[in-house]
């Protein structure tokens, strides 16, 4: 299950279904395929993008479950209605568009939460001229525009996002770089001492260093480094300050903060690897990105099931709340005063707004 959560869903055109369903990949970060989407729009008016949540198309025996699995999601954030969009199969001459029964499934399952369904699009594809169609009007249909040329593919692009062309190249950014130096590192971290016994301010420079490294391009971390830096995010007040990183969110700060943690989530081993998955996920889902925070907190559940910050996170995520409902965590994070130890940098300052 893929779960977004837009930062900036004014250029989603709500009431031109080709715009909209053209939208898509932008609003999941990749183009998905044999597809069910839904996207909720927020009260009062419906005209913004809530949550958005993608699955795959069920089998005709799991539609129903499916569907009453899905409908509950949105009945938590504020939503006025749902669109459904599925995506995928061959639309018969004279026929309704494919997966139709799973449609109605889903209808009957939002209304039991009060969620009028207010689209129900079909495409075969979400491709430039792929054809689309509605479940409800016949003479709703057409051929789509170019997804990477929509005013939100450019916004997105402008902000520095890449639109990936499947799910699987998206998660593959958090595959480890090197299996073999996560072995070394992991035997290295089980002969240490416990991690609390680190000085906190040698832990605080340890950080601050690998930023430096990082402006400088000099590559990963090696062996010694990536350990100094798994012990000193073990620091509890010291992962949690670097939350306050996230904001402003676009700011140069908070797009180099998210680089570090993907690259740690690379290079450092389990459980280990949990504290910069959590503050990936926190990052990203704070500048919109849903799809890539879900993927970074379930990554660092699977390195840590116990992780209670990713727990939350991913709690929230899934509720479909929206990422300012969390700002509050960035901005009481640093009660340390980590900025002032030099990990912000000089042109951030010191704004908390998003």
């Amino acid at each position: 299950m893929t779960t977004s959560t837009p930062a900036d869903p004014a250029s989603v055109f709500l009431d031109d279904p080709a715009q909209l369903l053209a939208a898509l990949p932008s609003l999941l970060g990749f183009r998905p395929e044999n597809s069910v989407v839904l996207l909720g729009h927020r009260d009062p008016d419906g005209q913004r993008v809530g949550l958005v949540l993608r699955g795959d198309l069920p089998r005709r025996e799991d539609r129903a479950r499916q569907a009453a699995a899905l409908a509950p999601r949105f009945a938590t954030g504020r939503h006025a209605g749902v669109t459904v969009a599925i995506v995928g199969g061959r639309r018969r001459p004279g026929s309704p568009p494919p997966h139709a029964g799973f449609v109605k499934h889903l209808v009957e399952a939002l209304g039991d939460h009060d969620l009028p369904v207010l689209h129900a699009l079909w495409a075969a594809d979400l491709t430039a001229g792929a054809p689309w169609g509605c479940y409800t009007d016949e003479e709703c249909s057409g051929h789509l525009p170019d997804p990477r040329a929509t005013v939100l593919a450019a916004a997105f692009t402008e902000d520095g996002r890449v639109l990936f062309d499947s799910r699987e190249e998206l998660a593959a950014l958090l595959e480890p770089r090197s299996p073999e130096a996560l072995i070394r590192r992991a035997d290295r971290l089980s002969r240490l001492a416990d991690p609390s016994e680190t000085c906190y301010f040698d832990a605080v420079a340890e950080i601050r260093a690998a930023f430096d490294r990082q402006r400088r391009g000099e590559g990963p971390p090696d062996d010694e480094e990536a350990v100094r830096l798994a012990r000193a995010l073990a620091i509890h007040e010291i992962r949690d300050a670097c939350l306050s990183m996230a904001v402003p969110t676009h700011s140069q700060a908070a797009r180099e903060a998210e680089q570090l943690w993907l690259t740690l989530v690379r290079e450092l081993p389990a459980p280990e690897r949990a504290e910069p998955a959590a503050l990936l996920g926190y990052t990203a889902f704070m500048r919109g990105d849903g799809t890539f925070a879900g993927m970074a907190l379930e990554n660092a559940l699977a390195a840590d099931p116990n992780h209670v910050l990713a727990q939350l996170l991913l709690g929230v995520l899934r509720r479909g709340l929206a990422p300012e409902q969390l700002l509050g965590l960035a901005m009481a994070a640093d009660v340390a005063g980590i900025r002032g130890f030099g990990l912000m940098s000089p042109e951030a300052g010191p704004s908390h707004a998003v």
